[in-house]
């Protein structure tokens, strides 16, 4: 019997490769998209043009993770085996701007999600990504699973607190419900609001003459960067395995966001000291300590392995980016 699968947050980066990965995998696919959403379904849209896929492998339901009711008649009709929460408000910057927005959207909607489960879908399996961002000021040169939680942003406390949801949820009723804390992750489905992104993006911009500066704050903050692709991939294998359980999914390895810009400009053959310009007003208003991700846990159980390295992912960025040129 096919198995169905419903994706929260389905347009945007993680929900969209997610989608991709379950038609491969001969899924039945339903996505959540919200009611007022007009013009934002880019990342799917390949899809939702394929006669042979869409209302026939994939369907669409209008919803909102701020209107619970929408969910649980989605959750009611479809009945999926599992369930992919990739909606969040997940921008760390903006939590600082909209706190109460960031907070019911990304900690409150998932509880209120695991109580539906609770009393009406104990048979549904279900995925909680979250964010390294919840480890905070830590003074562990890396963290695992078992690193205390400190979170130092509105977005991380979110995050910190789904996590605990689930987790306590998982245990008290006997549910499914596992998840990934998951460090950097990119891809060319980035939007310019992340700095990897408006990395790529301005470094065309500077190569075919329609930009002259790059702004950006902490040139020395160093990252733990993934492949988006990759990690989604992750959140399948996870909701395989027999018993519910959380990973870390990162690289183990760091590096600053100079170094993320000077390849890009050596892509196109263009030195970045020329054309990068630091801003203070760039800084967020708190830091967190280094984050790097120990995922030796999950290349235990299910034998994760780093596939994209960041050079490589890099390559991938610029050439999509540079594709929109073509022509």
């Amino acid at each position: 019997m096919k198995k169905k699968a419903l994706i929260l947050g389905i347009t945007g980066q993680d929900g969209s490769y997610m989608l991709e990965l379950l038609i491969k995998k001969k899924y039945e696919i339903h996505g959540l998209i919200r009611k007022s959403a007009t013009g934002n379904t880019k990342n799917i849209d390949h899809i939702i043009n394929n006669n042979k896929i869409f209302n026939k492998q994939f369907f669409l339901h209008r919803g909102d993770l701020l209107d619970i009711g929408s969910i649980s008649a989605v959750i009611k009709k479809v009945k999926p085996n599992e369930i992919y929460n990739f909606a969040d408000q997940d921008h760390v910057g903006w939590s600082f701007e909209i706190p109460s927005y960031s907070f019911r959207t990304t900690a409150l909607s998932v509880i209120e999600i695991l109580e539906i489960l609770k009393n009406k879908g104990k048979n549904i399996k279900y995925f909680q990504p979250l964010s390294s961002n919840i480890f905070g000021l830590t003074n562990s040169k890396s963290q695992n699973e078992e690193t205390i939680l400190n979170p130092n942003s509105i977005y991380a406390l979110a995050k910190a607190t789904a996590l605990q949801a689930c987790k306590m949820y998982s245990r008290i009723y006997n549910l499914f419900i596992c998840g990934a804390i998951y460090y950097n992750h990119e891809s060319p489905k980035r939007t310019k609001d992340y700095v990897s992104k408006k990395i790529v993006q301005s470094v065309c911009e500077i190569y075919y003459g329609k930009k002259n500066y790059l702004y950006l704050g902490d040139l020395k903050a160093k990252i733990d960067w993934g492949y988006a692709k990759d990690y989604v991939e992750c959140a399948w294998k996870i909701m395989q395995l027999k018993k519910p359980d959380f990973f870390v999914i990162a690289t183990g390895q760091t590096y600053p966001v100079e170094y993320f810009v000077k390849k890009c400009f050596l892509y196109v053959g263009l030195n970045y000291k020329k054309y990068v310009k630091v801003d203070k007003k760039l800084m967020r208003p708190s830091k967190t300590s280094m984050l790097k991700g120990n995922a030796a846990k999950a290349k235990r159980t299910f034998q994760y392995k780093i596939k994209t390295k960041l050079d490589d992912l890099i390559k991938i960025m610029m050439d999509s980016e540079l594709k929109k040129y073509d022509g």
